[in-house]
This record gives C-alpha cells, sequence and structure tokens, in this order.
C-alpha cells in the first residue's frame, strides 16, 4: 500500500474498470437455456462444485442445518434480520399508493411487489450467511410470494440464514450456471423476474447477459471502502477496516485519504502488524497493494476526490464528520464517525451491505426494499376531460411527430 501526493494523483485511479468474462460466459448460459438441469450438474462439477445428485436443500436438509449451529450464531442471525427488517419496514413506509384528481383526471400509482426474485448468495472463498439475510429479508418485507436462494458449497449456517430469513427455496449450485437457470427457467428451478446479489466477476457478467430477460439489482465489482481521516481519527481502526475489505478475495481496494503524514505512517504500520496474525493475510496481503494512502492538504480536497471515486464503502472519521454528511453525494453506503464499523453495515446494523462498485453510487444507491417493488401508474379520463382539455392537445403533439393514427385517436374524442 503506497502513500501518495494528491499532486501525483492522476485519473487512472477514477477510471471505471470494464467488467472481464463476459465472452466466457455465453456458452455456459446458452448451454442452460438448452440443456436445463443436466448442464447445471456438467457445471457444477467441472467448476468444482462437485457431483449433484440433487439441486433443492429439502426440509429435513435445512432442520438438520439449523441443528447444527450454534445458538450463539443463530442469535446473531437473528438479530441480524430484526435490524435488517426493522430498517426495511421504515423505508418501505415511504412509499406509498399515490392519486391525484384535477380536471376531470385521477392520476395515480400502485407499489406493487415482484412476485419472484432469485438471490444469489456466494460459499465460494467463504460461507456468507449475511448475504441470503440482505438478499431476502427486504424482498419478503416488500411482498415478494417467492424468494430463491442459488448458493454452491451452500453450509449449515448459510441454510440456516436463508430459511430464517423466509427464502421458500434454496438450492446448492452456484456460478454462471445458477444465474442461466434462475433468468430461464430449469426442470427443477424457477425462473425469476429479478436476481439479486454479489458474486465474482463471472457471475457479474452473467447477470449482465440476462439482463432484459429478468431484472437485476446492478452490476457490482470488487469489493471497496475509502476511509477519510484526520489527525483525530484511531489507527487501529482505520488499519482494521482496510483489511476487512482486502480480506474478501485479491481484487478487492482499499483505501485512506488523509491530511495527516503521521496517521498514514501509523495505518501501514499496524495493517503489517494485523497481517501477520490474520488467518486470512494470504488473501488480504495481496489485495492491499491494490490501495493506496492519498495524503491532502485539507478536507475540501478529500471530499472533491470521495465524490469522484463514488466507492462502495465510505467512512468518514474526522474531525466533526457529521456536519460534512451532506458534502458527499457518491457512495454505496456511508459510515459517520471512529465508531461506525463498515463491518457492523456488513452484518447487523440494518442497512443493507450489496452495495455498487466501481464508481457506480454515480447513479444508484445499494439493494433496499425498493428494489423489490414496482411503481405502476393508471389513469381515470372523464368525457369532459376528454374533449375539453385532452384531445386537442395530443392531437397537436401527434401531428408535430408525424403520428396520424396517434392524431386520429384524440380526434375522435374530441366530440367535434
Amino acid at each position: 500500500m503506497n502513500i501518495i501526493d494528491i499532486k501525483d494523483l492522476d485519473d487512472s485511479f477514477f477510471k471505471y474498470k470494464e467488467f472481464a468474462g463476459i465472452e466466457a460466459v455465453n456458452e455456459i448460459i446458452n448451454d442452460i437455456k438448452t440443456n436445463g438441469d443436466t448442464s447445471i450438474k456438467k457445471y457444477s462439477k467441472k467448476f468444482g462444485d462437485g457431483d449433484l445428485d440433487s439441486f433443492e436443500v429439502t426440509e429435513q436438509e435445512i432442520e438438520k442445518a439449523i441443528q447444527e449451529v450454534s445458538s450463539d450464531i443463530l442469535k446473531s442471525i437473528e438479530y441480524s434480520i430484526k435490524n435488517v427488517k426493522k430498517f426495511a419496514q421504515a423505508q418501505l413506509s415511504n412509499l406509498k399508493d399515490t392519486e391525484i384528481s384535477f380536471e376531470g383526471m385521477t392520476l395515480g400509482h400502485k407499489v406493487i411487489p415482484i412476485e419472484r426474485i432469485g438471490a444469489y448468495v456466494p460459499g465460494g472463498n467463504y460461507p456468507l450467511p449475511s448475504s441470503a439475510i440482505m438478499s431476502v429479508v427486504p424482498a419478503k418485507v416488500a411482498g415478494v410470494k417467492e424468494a430463491i436462494v442459488c448458493s454452491p458449497k451452500i453450509k449449515p449456517v448459510t441454510i440456516a440464514a436463508c430459511k430464517l430469513a423466509g427464502a421458500d427455496k434454496i438450492f446448492r449450485i452456484g456460478g454462471v450456471q445458477a444465474v442461466a437457470a434462475m433468468a430461464y427457467g430449469t426442470e427443477t428451478i424457477p425462473s425469476v423476474d429479478k436476481i439479486v446479489g454479489p458474486g465474482n466477476k463471472y457471475v457479474t457478467a452473467a447477470k449482465k447477459e440476462v439482463y432484459g430477460v429478468c431484472g437485476i439489482d446492478f452490476l457490482a465489482g470488487p469489493s471497496e471502502v475509502l476511509v477519510i481521516a484526520d489527525d483525530t481519527s484511531n489507527a487501529d481502526f482505520i488499519a482494521a477496516d482496510l483489511l476487512a475489505q482486502a480480506e474478501h478475495d485479491k481484487d478487492a481496494e482499499a483505501y485512506l485519504i488523509t491530511s495527516s503524514k503521521q496517521l498514514a505512517d501509523k495505518v501501514l504500520e499496524k495493517i503489517e502488524e494485523y497481517l501477520q496474525v490474520l488467518e486470512t493475510g494470504d488473501i488480504a496481503s495481496e489485495s492491499i497493494k491494490n490501495g493506496c494512502i492519498i495524503i491532502t492538504e485539507n478536507i475540501e480536497q478529500a471530499i472533491e476526490i470521495s465524490n469522484k471515486k463514488a466507492p462502495e464503502h465510505l467512512e468518514i472519521c474526522f474531525k466533526n464528520a457529521k456536519n460534512y454528511v451532506n458534502r458527499f453525494t457518491n457512495y454505496g453506503s456511508l459510515f459517520i464517525g471512529n465508531y461506525s464499523a463498515e463491518v457492523f453495515g456488513d452484518y447487523c446494523s440494518g442497512t443493507n451491505h450489496i452495495l455498487p462498485t466501481n464508481s457506480i453510487s454515480r447513479y444508484t444507491g445499494g439493494l433496499s426494499v425498493f428494489d423489490f417493488v414496482k411503481i405502476q401508474t393508471y389513469q381515470n379520463i372523464s368525457k369532459e376531460a376528454s374533449q375539453n382539455y385532452l384531445s386537442s392537445n395530443a392531437s397537436n403533439l401527434a401531428k408535430t411527430e408525424g403520428l396520424f393514427a396517434h392524431k386520429l385517436s384524440a380526434d375522435l374524442r374530441s366530440g367535434l
């Protein structure tokens, strides 16, 4: 992890990283479309998920998995579910059916849940029960009728989290084949209306390819964190938070922006100290090299860099940080102050950890209850409104556009 001065920061730091793997996934997707379950078995074996006799996790297996998970872990899962549900319910309360009437017209919108969603829960490097919670809980709060989960090499703790979160079906498959199966459906796996959840570059590429056949949340790349700190910040906290992202995988990115060279040196010292004892140090030591520490002259420069970078996780732990919250406009999720650890958002504070990366937060936020509903409009027009207000105006605009059947439709309702 290098220390660089802001004067040496070039545009490559902000450059959008193209997603790799598109060509590699097309063959798999087409194979799944044509051959269904047979192809899922083939690719599951090829990519190390084993010989699968059956895809769906049975009720008996679910009960057994829950029994195998310690009571302490189950309590933590339930605590996380409680908080995620509470926040999702609060979000949904701000989204209501709307109707207005004027000039003989009634216009409105309905908030309608998506019927069936698919949640991808990674299971390669680590079991991720937290991702099951983050995907399924807001979907069920939104009113989704059926939530299915696909997860490779699924562990008992993830099965337990899926069930407690409200998943209706759980499948032990992953990779491109899982995304294709959820998009197009197979003999065993139902097609869904939208796919959500994180994954590696191949899963992300597959989501990009099936978009249109079904919806997706967004395209997210390797995990990112950006910390903005000063000499009042805790170097131990910062070092641990940077490593918490770095341990995800070797492509993860961690950055620190500070005006204090002394803090920068201390954070680097702490990173090296923690790497000596971390069980995931082999991965974290590789990915931490992708990051850097940027030395700025003041907080204004840090804000400018952050808004342009649009990081997935943004921690602001400098003096009076809460006074600057409104100055930050692009981030997946914001963590304010020394004790607002990003790891709390990952697991149990209540906000969602499925977030946009790769500067995507310039135009979207993270996964939320809003991703599982549709806002659909309607109108009821009276004869008087048609004749007195709408027909002539619609006719004029249709004529201007050269769409004469449109003009005819409007004119026939004019009463002339």
